[in-house]
């Protein structure tokens, strides 16, 4: 299997956004719940947002009004819009199928400070 590859990440100020992509040229997104994770140092892995075939999408708690998640059929590339970031959203973000993940791809780091 192809790794899964994200990108977008860096460097933003607390009310600033960012836009993060997800792409395999194996896996139709559009087949498979596909969801965005995140993970600080000596933490689990946790599930950010999550979007199934039919678009029925589902949030935690902490990103529900800030963030969205969409796919792009077309291009097969999963995206995760990240508005008003705080500092606690600072983490390496990645996308996997909903708990049945393929290798973890790379990640991206996203750093919200000040």
């Amino acid at each position: 299997q192809a790794r899964l590859v994200e990108s977008g990440g860096g460097s933003a100020q607390p009310g600033e956004s960012l836009t993060l992509s997800c792409v395999n040229p194996e896996i139709v997104f559009k087949n498979h719940i596909m969801a965005w994770y995140r993970q600080t140092p000596g933490q689990q892995r946790e599930e950010v947002a999550r979007i199934d075939s039919g678009d029925w999408i589902t949030y935690s708690g902490s990103v529900q009004g800030r963030f969205t998640i969409s796919r792009d059929t077309a291009k097969n590339t999963l995206y995760l819009q990240m508005n008003n970031l705080k500092p606690e959203d600072t983490a390496v973000y990645y996308c996997n199928k909903w708990l049945e993940p393929i290798r973890w791809g790379p990640g991206t780091q996203v750093t919200v400070s000040l």
